[in-house]
């Protein structure tokens, strides 16, 4: 039976495995790999009621907010964060690691529609990719939403993407490694703890990434926005300065601390304790900092410029620790130890920078004068050269990585670009000030420019399919922007105008002057102009934007300082003669010789953000929302009132109000009438005219509505979702009748199989049974045949070789050879053989011999010169003692010497005595006198012509062989001695063994008798009867 098989994976897609080849089919499906087959988006509507729709335009009830979070509670809580507003992207930071981030999640979502797989953020990163490949036109991402939302963990996400799956080189490579190594070093200098975040981006960030005509990354380029760079200076309680300093003081080296002039307690430095929150559970400071190392090593950061770089880090923690005192009006510092590392660090002279901590310079018809300053101006001025280093530090750092990230390569000038605009959301806190103005100016101009271009691409879209375009109303912002920036007579020209007048101007002056200037605009109110029911909220030191997505109280204590962002004359000066090579580069020499005013804060970000977007105007946009689900950073923890809060401020209703203004749901014919067509009688199982006749057919036996689709050129637009749930539902209902065919079908065709199959196997079977069966036949008849022929042979086995007895001769011959084949005797030794039938008698009695002269040359030839020479003295010794000396048998396993005494036993003298001739061999012996027996210890020499008889260093006897005289000496070895000796004297045949008594002359007619005798040991000694008497025993192995 076949069995079909759905696997729900994590991103809420619906996987159908493969099957054991790898082969799927499934109708309605859309085949994506070997990997499985992967159901559309429609799939997962069936399941809407537990893990509500991928889709937010599918939502019945649209403009309803509680339903729009219903929806994204749901899928929360079935861990998919992800979900669509049409092409925008909502994403929800789940708070802890989601396995749908690996690298076969990247392979599942690459080159596929953006419908047909569920939503996620690499089916954005991919989209967008193929349209710039497709298309050949640049595409932007656009990623917002508030601190903690994941926006920065997004644009990770998009570039891990881009690396893994794009062409590869060695050169693209490195690209892609500077461009993932770029975001621990941003992110270290730029981001920051914060009350709603740990890693918190304190600035705006668009990167391009380049791309060459193979589609491969070559190249990028980042632009910052608005650096927090208050937070040098001031943190709120419960947050921290920016992570580097952490960093550096936590993970550098003893060496590089000491030579910094830093402590490794971060609570040792005033810029560090304000927010009295050094440490965080969640960031590790010491491996965090080996990271950011190891990304500016990669990025192209030589030695130097890091050592320069980490001096103006510690400088800015020294410059927080210059303590000032003194009278009121004339302040002075009170330690000269911090002005000593600063003029070390800053390159810059220690007294010249004292005088520009105290004083100002100030011109006055062509003079300059030093005015000194008070405490809180020396303070004020401390901190704005703090942050001017730092800020100006940063931007040197995003200009140095885009030095490293630039493209080269002249050959193809041309090239494709991919923003990624990682910004801060709206924000609304309980004390909004200076920043969170330009912040949420900021999103009122994203919003419109997200409004115009949905409109735009909708419009756009049906104008293509050839449908009218219908208006829709929608609340355009222009109003409010204008507001901000109108020439003028904006909020913005008010605040420069303010800053640059002359006289008392303050905070409270540039309230009043907005109070006459836009009093009466409907989205702007103030404390003074407000209804009492207002004013029980507003301070009297705020004013409220009415902005499209709420309402912002701004408080104007400290606009007019932050928007100046004024640096001393005399500071300035300091900076532009450092030694430092990255403050040479910051502080520019021309900016003592402009005469012009420098931009306030305000306007450079207005102009910054008018080129933002000229930038995203000349890209197709696609986007992603960030929501966070709570402010405590716990996963599963859905906090409603935060998420309606976000849902406002995103414009996420206002988005789906656009995009459903029009039909919510739009597919291709061909991807509609394959899903559909089993529910029309007239296009199941196939269709076989042209699409656009087949889908008007489909949706006519339905029975839609006019009223509830249109037909465009090459897609159908379906207006309201519940006539795509019904039509989903019916495909459902459906779905079990097709599967009750299609298995009576299958179940037809496998028991027709099964049966064709036994058929053939029966066919088989027979035709192998008369195989087995001739071959059995077969070996009978050779059995029988050849049991007739050896009887027969064995009654004729006696007579003369004929027809009937050739066989049992030839078997009987094989059978003695194999026999012994295996039987040979093993050596020369070995006189075994097998007994041969009559026939081969004289054959066996050849083969015998020859074989044993084989085993006899064979082991002659393994002979060596050595045992030839001991076998030839041993058949020697047999020949003289065989059976005539008893203890002959004990004495041939025993191989023979050369000699007994070696040259250092035998007297110098004696060797000189014998000249040339050789020694042959020689033994200790007793010589017995032959006059009374006395026995004298000599030396027997045997040499080629005579034995010789020594005393130490005298020749006593000199013996011809040719003359042999009568000697009587007893010695050890006596088979060995007289074998050598009758060998030397070439005397075999004259050695005579007598077991009884020898006589001897002794001379002058005169005989000696020596007499043996048993015993238990030997004795050798004159006997009364003046014989010698040798007692010995019977058996001796000498």
């Amino acid at each position: 039976m076949m069995e079909l098989k759905i696997q729900l994976i994590p991103t809420g897609e619906i996987i159908l495995p493969p099957g054991k080849n790898g082969e799927n089919f499934c109708h309605n499906c859309k085949v994506v790999a070997s990997d499985g087959v992967r159901a559309m988006m429609e799939s997962a509507l069936t399941a809407r009621d537990r893990v509500g729709v991928q889709d937010f335009v599918l939502l019945e009830n649209y403009t309803s907010e509680a339903a729009f979070i219903e929806n994204l509670r749901k899928r929360f809580k079935e861990n998919l964060i992800y979900t669509y507003i049409g092409s925008v992207l909502v994403s929800v930071n789940p708070y802890k690691d989601l396995e749908i981030y690996t690298k076969n999640h990247m392979e599942r979502y690459r080159g596929v529609n953006f419908y047909e797989v569920s939503p996620h953020i690499y089916a954005v990163a991919d989209n967008s990719y193929r349209s710039m490949r497709t298309e050949g036109k640049d595409q932007c991402i656009l990623i917002s939403g508030e601190s903690g939302a994941g926006k920065t963990e997004a644009s990770k996400k998009i570039l891990q993407y881009y690396a893994i799956t794009c062409p590869a080189s060695e050169q693209v490579q490195t690209v892609k490694d500077r461009l993932l190594q770029s975001n621990p070093v941003l992110e270290a200098f730029g981001n920051a703890k914060t009350l709603r975040n740990d890693n918190s981006s304190r600035f705006g960030k668009y990167m391009d990434i380049q791309f060459d005509f193979k589609g491969a990354p070559v190249g990028g380029h980042i632009i910052n926005y608005l650096l927090e760079k208050s937070r040098v200076v001031h943190q709120n309680h419960g947050e921290r300065n920016f992570h580097i300093f952490y960093q550096l003081i936590e993970g550098g080296e003893e060496d590089l601390l000491r030579r910094l002039g830093l402590e490794r307690s971060p609570l040792q430095y005033q810029y560090l304790v304000k927010g009295n929150c050094p440490k965080v559970s969640s960031i590790n400071d010491r491996s965090d900092w080996k990271v950011v190392r190891k990304a500016l090593t990669v990025i192209g950061f030589n030695e130097d410029e890091v050592e320069e770089l980490l001096n103006i880090i510690a400088s800015v923690l020294h410059l927080g620790n210059v303590q000032y005192g003194g009278e009121e009006g004339s302040a002075c510092i009170t330690s000269d130890t911090q002005i000593k590392y600063l003029a070390r660090l800053l390159g810059v002279n220690g007294s010249v920078l004292t005088e520009a901590l105290t004083h100002k310079k100030i011109i006055a018809k062509g003079e300059e004068l030093m005015s000194p300053l008070n405490l809180e101006q020396a303070s004020s001025a401390r901190d704005a050269l703090s942050k001017a280093v730092y800020g100006r530090t940063f931007t040197w750092l995003v200009n140095k990585i885009n030095a490293s990230l630039a493209y080269t390569d002249d050959s193809h000038k041309h090239y494709s670009v991919i923003g990624l605009l990682d910004i801060y959301g709206f924000e609304v806190f309980q004390h909004n000030s200076f920043e969170q103005f330009c912040i949420n100016y900021c999103n009122e101009k994203l919003q419109q420019l997200f409004i115009e271009l949905t409109l735009k691409s909708e419009q756009e879209e049906y104008e293509a399919e050839g449908i009218t375009w219908e208006p829709v109303q929608y609340f355009n912002n222009k109003i409010i922007c204008d507001l901000v920036e109108e020439k003028f007579k904006g909020i913005i020209s008010i605040l420069d105008e303010e800053c640059l007048r002359p006289g008392d101007a303050s905070d409270f002056t540039f309230l009043e002057k907005l109070e006459d200037t836009v009093g009466g605009h409907p989205h702007f109110v103030t404390h003074k102009l407000a209804d009492g029911k207002t004013r029980k909220v507003m301070g009297r030191e705020e004013f409220r934007l009415l902005h499209y997505a709420g309402e912002v109280n701004y408080n104007v204590n400290g606009f007019l300082d932050k928007n100046n962002d004024l640096l001393f004359r005399n500071l300035k000066e300091v900076m532009v003669m450092s030694e430092n090579n990255i403050l040479t580069q910051c502080f520019d020499r021309e900016e003592l010789s402009d005469k012009k005013r420098p931009d306030t804060a305000a306007t450079q970000f207005k102009a910054s953000l008018a080129k933002l977007m000229e930038i995203l105007m000349s890209k197709e946009p696609s986007y992603v929302r960030c929501i966070k689900p709570n402010d405590s950073k716990q996963a599963g923890r859905f906090d409603e009132v935060l998420i309606r809060h976000q849902v406002k401020y995103l414009g996420l209703m206002e988005n789906l109000r656009v995009r459903r203004a029009g039909f919510a749901y739009r597919r291709r014919y061909e991807v509609f009438l394959q899903r559909y067509k089993s529910l029309c009688p007239d296009t199941w199982p196939n269709w076989q005219g042209k699409l656009a006749d087949g889908v008007s057919t489909l949706v006519k036996h339905l029975g839609y509505k006019p009223e509830e689709y249109k037909l465009g050129r090459s897609k159908i637009f379906i207006r309201f979702p519940k006539t795509l749930f019904a039509t989903e539902d019916a495909l459902e209902t459906r779905k079990h009748s097709l599967a009750t065919k299609l298995q009576a079908g299958w179940k037809g065709y496998s028991q027709k199989s099964l049966f064709v199959g036994l058929k053939v196997s029966i066919a088989v079977q027979a035709w192998w049974r008369g195989i087995l069966a001739k071959r059995r036949a077969q070996r009978r008849r050779q059995a029988a045949n050849t049991i007739r022929r050896f009887v027969k042979g064995f009654i004729y086995r006696h007579k003369e070789r004929c027809p009937e007895n050739e066989y049992f001769l030839d078997y009987v011959r094989y059978s003695f050879l194999m026999n012994l084949r295996r039987n040979l005797p093993k050596n020369v030794l070995d006189k075994s053989w097998p007994t041969p039938p009559a026939a081969l008698k004289e054959a066996s009695e050849h083969l015998r011999k020859l074989c044993m002269q084989n085993m006899v040359w064979s082991y002659c030839k393994k002979i060596s010169p050595e045992w030839k020479h001991q076998m030839e003295q041993k058949m020697i010794a047999s020949e003289l003692f065989k059976d005539k000396k008893d203890n002959y048998p004990q004495s041939v396993p025993k191989l023979f010497v050369s000699t007994r005494l070696n040259g250092e036993d035998i007297n110098p003298k004696v060797l000189q005595a014998l000249g040339s001739e050789k020694m042959k061999y020689a033994v200790p012996v007793t010589k017995y006198d032959r006059k009374g027996y006395k026995p004298r210890p000599r030396q027997l020499l045997l040499t080629g012509s005579s034995a010789i008889i020594a005393e130490e260093g005298k020749l006593k006897q000199r013996i011809d062989y040719g003359a042999l005289k009568v000697t009587v000496v007893e010695f050890d070895h006596v088979i060995e001695t007289l074998t050598k000796i009758a060998i030397c004297a070439e005397k075999i045949n004259n050695i005579n063994i007598n077991q009884g008594s020898i006589k001897f002359t002794v001379g002058q007619g005169k005989e000696g008798i020596i007499d043996f005798t048993p015993g238990s040991e030997l004795l050798v000694a004159k006997a009364k009867n003046g014989h010698l008497s040798v007692t010995a025993p019977r058996l001796n192995s000498r």
